[in-house]
């Protein structure tokens, strides 16, 4: 099955050589055709996950969103707590490697959930 394949493959790359006019009338006939089955696609049956822009959560009045918005501040607040409690080991002298990373990381998750990602 392996060399069937090879050997037909070897046999269009040959023909292609042989007639490169015929290879590239081919070659944008079928790019032609997609393109168009394409864009009918799109017109006809449009994709739900198209076109979806999500509105920033400060500028919206449901109840999920402000539920989101509680989420998110009491996830803030416990990043706060723990990086407060960092910076007094670190007042300390205590502070390691692990620590550090742990500190970049809650930086990042804050800034996160500041900026409503």
């Amino acid at each position: 099955m392996k060399t069937f394949i090879k050997n037909r493959g070897q046999k269009w790359v040959g023909w292609s050589i042989e007639n490169p006019k015929k290879f590239f009338m081919y070659s944008m006939i079928f790019l032609s055709v997609s393109f168009i089955i394409s864009i009918l696609q799109g017109i006809f049956f449009p994709s739900d996950r198209t076109f979806k822009i999500k509105p920033p959560i400060l500028y919206s009045k449901s109840s999920v969103a402000q539920n989101n918005m509680t989420k998110n501040n009491k996830e803030m607040e416990k990043i706060v707590g723990e990086l407060q409690l960092l910076k007094a080991k670190r007042d300390r002298g205590k502070l390691l490697k692990e620590d550090s990373l742990r500190i970049e990381y809650l930086f990042n998750q804050y800034q996160k959930f500041k900026n409503g990602h």
